[in-house]
């Protein structure tokens, strides 16, 4: 096996300095880059050094991928494959891992910020209040790439938990409506978040009653999440963290 390795980088949620110290180490060191287009803030490049060899995937298919990235690892080059948000959701590496392993080269993974976090922060909420919501919810509604019939977005909003929704808000009606059949009442708080931590970041809100209007009024179609739950909402209930028995028993 090549000892060299191909890093994949989670570029985080879109604010350039949202990247991982270690994410940063690695892209600032890069011979070769090739990030996810559109997806990725392109201030992230400039980190890159003066001479980085930088690939848009946006314009390129998956074999011409690994191409360049078995070009680069032959080369002894150090070879960033930069994803947005972090790879761990809706990333699409396996398919690029399963390739480097059939060419016998090396990987590694650098972690990084999801959009789902970084919409919570531009919200200054939590997922998790409680009694209100343990859990969260990550899904996505069909599309191209379907979804396994159990997974369904009604099969989900029966828990009423928190769920936060990728690659869907240009269907926002039938996500609203997929919702309620679900068992979420209509007047469940909603928010959408465009481009979460970018510079053009857009936040509307409202419930399943009437975000769909205004999400249609802000004209988003793309880039964006939806998130939905009580946890949204007014009601919360203080933790145990800061209870002085709670803080005696756990040493804090």
């Amino acid at each position: 096996m090549n000892i060299n390795k191909v890093h994949f980088v989670g570029a985080g949620p879109g604010d350039k300095e949202l990247i991982t110290l270690k994410g940063y180490k690695l892209l600032s060191n890069a011979d070769v880059v090739i990030y996810a287009g559109s997806l990725v803030n392109p201030e992230l490049l400039e980190y890159c050094k003066e001479g980085c060899e930088i690939h848009n995937s946006a314009h390129m298919d998956l074999q011409q991928i690994i191409d360049v990235m078995e070009k680069g690892i032959k080369e002894d080059k150090s070879v960033i494959r930069l994803q947005t948000g972090d790879f761990s959701i809706y990333g699409s590496i396996r398919e690029q891992v399963e390739d480097l392993n059939k060419l016998d080269i090396g990987y590694d993974c650098t972690p990084g910020v999801s959009s789902f976090l970084g919409a919570a922060s531009a919200l200054g909420v939590e997922y998790t209040v409680p009694e209100i919501s343990q859990s969260v919810v990550i899904t996505r509604m069909e599309g191209r790439t379907p979804v396994p019939e159990k997974e369904s977005i009604e099969s989900f909003a029966k828990h009423q938990t928190s769920m936060v929704i990728f690659l869907s808000v240009q269907e926002i009606e039938k996500v609203v409506s997929r919702l309620i059949d679900g068992g979420y009442p209509e007047t469940t708080p909603i928010a959408v978040v465009y481009k979460a931590t970018w510079e053009d970041e857009k936040v509307v809100k409202g419930t399943l009653q009437n975000i769909a209007q205004r999400v249609k009024e802000n004209n988003i179609t793309k880039t964006a999440l939806i998130m939905v739950g009580e946890f949204l909402g007014k009601d919360y209930n203080n933790s145990k963290l800061y209870d002085k028995d709670f803080k005696h028993e756990y040493r804090f």
